[in-house]
């Protein structure tokens, strides 16, 4: 196929890059770096089936000089998702979300290809149903801190779709669940890229309360497996991708503790006014893609963060390491 992958110099928007190249796809990816970074596609740049257009998808596409010729599949991963961003970006996080989707959607319609959205299951809030299967409708803040991704994903989906009802378009939604793994940014707030960061450099790894909360990390590898089964299935409804071992936040600290060797002190403090949105539990029911699409992952927590440490290690200059302080955040 010949594949647009919005967001495909991001985090898992580069690894799934990666896949479809892999597979014999051509792919053009298209990223205007806001978060994307060029290191994470460098190791494509000269393949003869990879291409990567720098480009803000809140720009209309259709008629867009820099296509040339016709895309069987469009893949929207464009959207800054990180605590941080939801700070610093809730306006780009709405706008990517509402006019990026549209625009991604009327190339699909336009010329007929099949369309994916990657959403969140940021979509079910903080949710009152353990663990969240499909059907679950949600427990969403529309005005909180984090509503600008949650609301901006919910109606990514509404209009995705609306465009399928419609337009007959073939769409494709996956709710990704907490995804980990090289190429992550490193000061992006994320609760695994922190704790690795400041137990390989020694400093004190906080947590927010006694560290009770939960989240369920899948590899990034099986996230893109899939992503790439869903694309490649019949299913138009959404479906959970991530792994559903549930986990403490305590369970994961000590775990980087552990897998770096490190001296870091965890330390428990009150959780700040800006962070009483965060979802208290977070679980997939992934059974849907197990027995629609055979997925299932299959990394362990702990051999996906040795894979994750020995990669931050390898980014980080010996000059930062032992500076700064340390914060939990959980995305």
């Amino acid at each position: 196929m010949r594949v647009l992958v919005a967001g495909g110099a991001g985090f898992i928007g580069s690894h799934l890059c990666d896949a479809l190249v892999a597979r014999g796809d051509e792919v053009i990816a298209v990223d205007n770096l806001l978060t994307g970074r060029l290191q994470n596609v460098a190791h494509l740049n000269g393949h003869e089936r990879f291409s990567l257009i720098e480009h803000d998808i809140t720009i209309p596409i259709v008629g867009a000089d820099w296509l040339d010729g016709p895309v069987d599949a469009v893949l929207d991963l464009a959207s800054p998702a990180s605590p941080d961003d939801f700070a610093t970006l809730p306006l780009e996080i709405l706008a990517v979300g509402s006019t990026g989707t549209r625009n991604l959607l009327d190339l699909a319609y336009e010329q007929g290809s099949r369309f994916l959205l990657a959403s969140t299951s940021e979509v079910y809030g903080d949710p009152l149903v353990h663990p969240q299967s499909e059907d679950y409708l949600g427990n969403v803040d529309p005005i909180g801190p984090r509503s600008c991704y949650d609301e901006a994903k919910r109606f990514s989906e509404a209009l995705t779709m609306a465009y399928h009802r419609v337009h007959v378009v073939d769409t494709r939604i996956v709710r990704i669940f907490n995804t980990y793994g090289e190429r992550m940014r490193p000061n992006d707030g994320r609760v695994v890229s922190n704790f690795v960061i400041q137990a390989l450099e020694g400093r004190p790894i906080t947590l927010y309360g006694d560290g009770s909360r939960t989240r369920s990390f899948c590899y990034v590898a099986d996230e893109v497996a899939g992503l790439m089964a869903v694309l490649d299935g019949d299913l138009t409804s959404p479906v959970n991708v991530g792994n559903p071992e549930e986990v403490r936040i305590r369970e994961l600290a000590d775990l980087v503790v552990e897998l770096t060797d490190s001296v870091s002190e965890i330390i428990e403090v009150s959780l700040p006014p800006e962070r009483l949105g965060d979802p208290v539990r977070r679980c997939p029911d992934i059974r849907l893609a197990q027995t629609a699409l055979g997925w299932a992952p299959t990394t362990t927590l702990r051999e996906g963060l040795v894979s994750t440490i020995r990669w931050f290690a390898d980014q980080a200059p010996a000059s930062q390491v032992g500076s700064g302080t340390a914060t939990e955040v959980v995305s």
